[in-house]
């Protein structure tokens, strides 16, 4: 049997080869299609679970059987599977597309919306139903005639340009290799210096091979002292998929294409441009109100980064030696700076930060705060180091997580969470088999453990787990049965990074971290003075990296907020950067070719939700704060008002719930050392 069309429970990962894709898609296109045809019939009424039990049933099936193909496709790439992916994504996206702007579906959601039956219904479903009201005017349903073909069109367009994109920049990152020699990574640490001697190795090659894997690439940047080599890897960094690059990966056309056919979906569908389109959705109002908080926001942050850039000047020319201070070098000097001022360094730290210590002070942080059990579970999965667990509350199931950590080529760089299925009340089952438990994904790009010790994670590692644990307990611990909202579903975007970014803060605590370290070696947790010395030195260059996620933000908002952006990107960014940055980098640099967060994954017109965001969940964190880090009271709290009820109600309403008033900046700008 075609495991891809096997929806009895969890995906048979290990079983799923590229040949089953285009069969077993064709398939559930053929039957999501006979619903759709099914649910605009007389024989189904204008009714919430009827018109559900028809269409929900058959989408959902082909969502995860899709969902399960394009994970498979940013984990474990090959050249077979993603064929098999860009041969079937034209086919899927023109379904979902004409699904969306179906008139005779709109007409069928309309007639319930004006039925008695919709002001009956539970408020999650209200929402629901409003939500896919207002989806179906943005997917195109009241467009007419060549209008409504060609919107089909872009959708198409934009979902090959945005896979391609997303292609270049993995292909780019996995085919620079340097093999250096000894003296090349002088200061480098030992474990990161083994792991690219084995790397090395494997290939046949004398020396330590470096890649552009973050890995391997970022503590040569941050501990290597020779400088030539640094300035090498930046290079190649920083040039990845443009056209200072190999001409096949150069995402240059790919941006233009992107960027125009966003602004005419915009004006199709009668707004200015596509940042409005992309904010209907959203919490903020106007790309204007976007603006001027990130405008705001720079503002409060730029005399503190200009005092850290003024600092790392200094250091580099009286203690270094170096009068110009280049973007390959802030990595090096920042660290240096720390090591004197703070006296001591990342890699000291790491030790402390076993996978295994760090993983089971995680859980019991969420035990504790939110009342469940955390066990290992079993299910198939993609690559053997992959891992996976369940999710209890009194002895039953709350929900499932695999958990993959390491990097390795083929897999897509970065860290995200993902859903394999949500938490559903399905109208095709009966009884207590009826509720679907939600499972999730949470992937990260850490380096494995080398010479038989476990993996060891930066402080920073360990902030990136907690945050996209955040989101898995988001969509894992929610009580709506309603799919479309249901956990993360619904959510806004620029409320989505709420309950990540509030999970990042516990990395910070004594009571926390004293029981998730234990020394690689010795076994002996975190000393108080080394944790001590890392809080003094929390909010080191606070004011610059506040700056750099700005300069991101209003680039983003820029760029689709502005019709005719697409000719002038690189303006776009210069402009900004001479608007926002105290260091501009070199003219070479071309972040925006492998920017994939506004160009392939969904944060396009939406960057700044990572800073509106962090507002909500600073200002949230700070009941713990009040309460005690680790009460549960306020943990229910959190969990009732917030991960709970996931889309079912706007995310201002869920955070006065738990904080029983609106957000404030004040706890972001006290966390950040800028109060």
């Amino acid at each position: 049997m075609n495991p891809l069309l096997d929806a009895t429970d969890l995906p048979r990962f290990s079983d799923i080869r590229p040949e089953h894709v285009s069969p077993a898609i064709d398939e559930l296109l053929k039957d999501a299609e006979a619903a759709l045809e099914r649910v605009v019939g007389e024989s189904v009424p204008a009714e919430y679970e009827a018109i559900s039990a028809v269409l929900d049933v058959a989408t959902e099936r082909l969502g995860r059987a899709w969902g399960a193909v394009g994970h498979l496709n940013a984990v474990a790439d090959s050249p077979e599977l993603r064929a098999a992916y860009n041969e079937n994504l034209p086919k899927v996206t023109e379904f979902y597309t004409r699904l969306g702007a179906d008139e005779r579906l709109y007409a069928k959601y309309k007639a319930l919306a004006a039925s008695g039956q919709a002001a009956q219904l539970a408020p999650a479903r209200r929402k629901a139903l409003s939500n896919a009201m207002r989806d179906f005017v943005l997917s195109g349903a009241e467009l007419q005639g060549e209008a409504k073909q060609r919107f089909a069109q872009i959708q198409e367009r934009q979902a090959e340009v945005a896979q391609k994109f997303s292609e270049h920049v993995l292909d780019a990152t996995d085919s620079f290799a340097h093999y250096a020699s000894e003296e090349e990574l002088a200061g480098v640490p030992d474990d990161a210096k083994q792991a690219a001697r084995a790397a090395a190795e494997r290939d046949g090659q004398a020396g330590y091979k470096i890649t552009l894997q973050f890995p391997s690439y970022f503590p040569v940047m941050q501990y290597g002292s020779h400088r030539p080599l640094r300035e090498k890897l930046y290079r190649a960094y920083a040039t990845r998929a443009s056209e200072l690059g190999r001409p096949e990966h150069d995402n240059s056309v790919l941006m233009r294409e992107l960027l125009a056919l966003r602004q005419e979906e915009a004006r199709l569908l009668d707004y200015a441009n596509f940042a409005e389109v992309s904010l209907v959705a959203k919490m903020a109002e106007s790309p204007e109100q976007v603006v001027g908080f990130l405008r705001d926001l720079a503002q409060r942050a730029r005399p503190y980064a200009e005092q850290d850039l003024a600092e790392l000047r200094e250091f580099a020319r009286s203690e270094l030696g170096m009068d110009d201070l280049a973007a390959w070098d802030l990595a090096y000097v920042s660290e240096k700076l720390k090591e004197q001022r703070y006296a001591f360094s990342d890699q000291e730290v790491k030790q402390y930060f076993t996978e295994p210590q760090v993983l089971q002070g995680l859980f019991r942080i969420v035990e504790t705060l939110f009342e469940v059990e955390i066990r290992p579970d079993e299910a198939p999965v993609w690559h053997p180091s992959v891992r996976f667990f369940r999710i209890e509350r009194r002895g039953r199931l709350v929900g499932q997580f695999y958990l993959d950590p390491y990097a390795r080529p083929g897999k897509r760089s970065g860290a995200w969470m993902d859903d394999v299925r949500g938490r559903w009340a399905r109208p095709d089952r009966e009884g207590e088999a009826r509720v679907q438990t939600p499972v999730a994904q949470l992937v990260c790009n850490f380096a494995e453990g080398v010479g038989g010790k476990p993996a060891l994670l930066t402080h920073d590692n360990v902030i990136t787990l907690f945050h996209e644990f955040g989101h898995g307990l988001h969509h894992l611990l929610t009580q709506v049965e309603d799919i479309g909202v249901a956990g993360i579903s619904g959510v806004e975007w620029d409320a989505v990074e709420l309950p990540s970014q509030f999970m990042e803060n516990f990395c910070w605590e004594w009571e926390v971290l004293k029981h998730m370290t234990s020394h690689v070696d010795t076994g002996a947790p975190l000393p108080r003075e080394l944790f001590d010395k890392m809080i003094a030195a929390k909010n080191f260059q606070s004011g610059m990296q506040t700056l750099r996620q700005i300069e991101f933000a209003l680039f983003d908002m820029r760029l689709h907020a502005e019709p005719g952006s697409e000719d002038r990107i690189q303006q776009v960014i210069d402009e900004v950067r001479r608007e926002v940055a105290v260091l501009i980098p070199p003219a070479f640099n071309r972040m925006q070719h492998s920017f994939s967060h506004i160009f392939a994954g969904g944060y396009a017109a939406g960057y700044y939700s990572y800073k509106w965001a962090e507002v909500l969940s600073a200002d949230a964190y700070s009941a713990f704060e009040e309460a005690g880090v680790l009460d549960a009271a306020t943990g229910r709290r959190y969990r009732e008002a917030i991960l709970e009820v996931g889309g079912s109600r706007p995310a201002e309403e869920s955070f006065k719930a738990f904080r029983g008033r609106e957000p404030r900046i004040d706890a972001l700008l006290r966390h950040q050392g800028m109060a």
